[in-house]
């Protein structure tokens, strides 16, 4: 990769950071109903956990591009994480919306992110694709848990929430039909282990 793919990946980053992502698709959308205040606390907290992850998600898939060996592999992390761009700008609009804030801690999920994406990325593009296929698959079992907690008349942040949860399914789908096989058990628990951490730090931080 060139200099320019290093300095098009810092724009990317600093654009994930600063609040400057636009969403090429519109945010879904539903009535907005009257929330109680510990509804709202309660949806923001969730929002911003979703928001963290999709911070993380382009820093991965920006690493990933970086290192794939297959120029085919490389644009499909890139078309990935246009569509994980959408989901950054509308659950950072839906965090304004209910007066919550975003992760105060972003640059360092940001920075750990994308190192456990160059890794990826270095060990091969059958490896990087078999981490997409569990990272999406996780993420997805994270957004339905997160579609049981939401407030049930928030359907505002559940239009937002069931839409990414679609899309993270089509990206695993996509990376298994590239090649993409399942994960040693270590590295599946290893990765549920860091998840772990970095949503229950961002429920609150």
């Amino acid at each position: 990769m060139g200099l320019d793919d290093w300095i098009a990946g810092a724009d990317d980053a600093l654009r994930t950071l600063t609040g400057g992502a636009h969403a090429a698709r519109p945010v879904p959308t539903a009535a907005e109903a009257e929330l109680t205040p510990a509804e709202r606390h309660l949806a923001g907290a969730l929002l911003r956990v979703d928001h963290v992850g999709e911070v993380c998600a382009q820093a991965l898939y920006q690493a990933q591009a970086l290192t794939a060996r297959s120029p085919a592999l490389r644009e499909a992390m890139r078309h990935a994480a246009r569509e994980e761009t959408d989901h950054l700008a509308w659950t950072e609009q839906r965090l304004e919306q209910l007066g919550a804030h975003t992760s105060v801690l972003n640059p360092l999920w940001y920075a750990g992110a994308f190192g456990i994406g160059l890794l990826a990325g270095l060990a091969g593009d059958r490896w990087s694709l078999s981490f997409v296929v569990e990272t999406e698959r996780q993420v997805e079992q994270h957004l339905a848990g997160h579609l049981e907690r939401l407030p049930e008349h928030d359907a505002a942040s559940r239009a937002i929430v069931e839409q990414m949860k679609r899309d993270e399914a089509a990206h695993a789908a996509a990376a298994q039909q590239r090649g993409g096989r399942p994960l040693p058990a270590p590295a599946r628990l290893a990765m549920r282990l860091a998840a772990r951490v970095m949503t229950t730090t961002a429920h609150h931080v």
